[in-house]
């Protein structure tokens, strides 16, 4: 497995508020997360960091606790999953209570996305409009459901995805990390054996385990510009990722074609290969 992640201030923001860690652990779990922070200049990076940081550190310390695998059992994924809603928990905690204790960060949120990589099964979490896909022979599924208001509408009826990606209210979440003493969080389960990558059965997808995955983690501001046929050629196009720098070179050019289409907003991409 290969993972790297790249994140930039756009053309349109003078401060970055996103975060990112990508993080392999001793029994072979790699994590990677995505934030996306809101609340003023300083305010949204700060939530970002302590969101990334706290989820990442708890996460740590199941990894450590869990040990090793070669293969997963039901009970083993139910205990994954409450590790990570723990950790979520224990973000929105961190950054909640800093926003609290001090006047100028109040109301600081973040979004966040994570995705835990172990014994061919992804484990994602997230709250707000921060999103994973997982891209598979030039095809990109979108895993995540997003947090928001022209989400909302979609799902009523009332717009298209397409309106919804050129509304106006786009960026106007309905979840947050921090924000409140609370959050509610979405899992979803991608078992990367058998199965067609288009079946959903709940929060639950199998993939085609023949081909080479990308998994990208990323931040409105390329979901904004980019769209997920545009994110399925770049990846398409580099053929089979073999090392680092070849995969560094896909988010590179993510972030390039944001950045050429505008760049509004700070975009950060985060990919891992399996």
């Amino acid at each position: 497995m290969l993972c790297c992640g790249r994140t930039d201030v756009g053309k349109k923001r003078t401060v970055n508020q996103d975060s990112f860690t990508c993080d392999s652990f001793d029994n072979g779990m790699l994590l990677t997360v995505v934030c996306d922070g809101m609340g003023g200049a300083a305010g949204g990076g700060i939530a970002s960091s302590i969101a990334c940081g706290a989820f990442s550190e708890s996460m740590s310390n199941f990894a450590q606790s869990f040990g090793v695998r070669e293969t997963l059992t039901h009970e083993d994924e139910r205990t994954v999953k409450i590790a990570m809603t723990e950790a979520i928990d224990a973000a929105n905690a961190a950054v909640y209570e800093r926003s609290d204790s001090e006047e100028e960060l109040r109301g600081m949120g973040t979004t966040l996305v994570a995705t835990l990589a172990y014994c061919d099964v992804l484990f994602t979490i997230n709250v707000g409009d921060s999103r994973m896909y997982l891209i598979t022979d030039g095809q990109a599924v979108q895993i995540t459901r997003d947090h928001s208001y022209v989400q909302y509408l979609v799902d009523m009826g009332k717009m298209t995805q397409e309106e919804a990606r050129k509304s106006i209210n786009r960026n106007i979440i309905t979840r947050a990390v921090g924000t409140d003493d609370t959050v509610e969080a979405d899992i979803y389960i991608t078992r990367l054996s058998g199965g067609n990558i288009s079946d959903k059965i709940e929060n639950s997808w199998n993939a085609d385990d023949d081909k080479q995955h990308v998994v990208l983690l990323c931040s409105d501001g390329l979901t904004n510009h980019v769209s997920p046929e545009e994110m399925a050629a770049v990846i398409q196009e580099a053929g089979e990722i073999q090392t680092g720098p070849a995969l560094d070179q896909v988010a590179e050019k993510l972030i390039d074609m944001a950045n050429a289409a505008g760049g509004t907003d700070n975009i950060t991409a985060v990919l891992m290969t399996l």
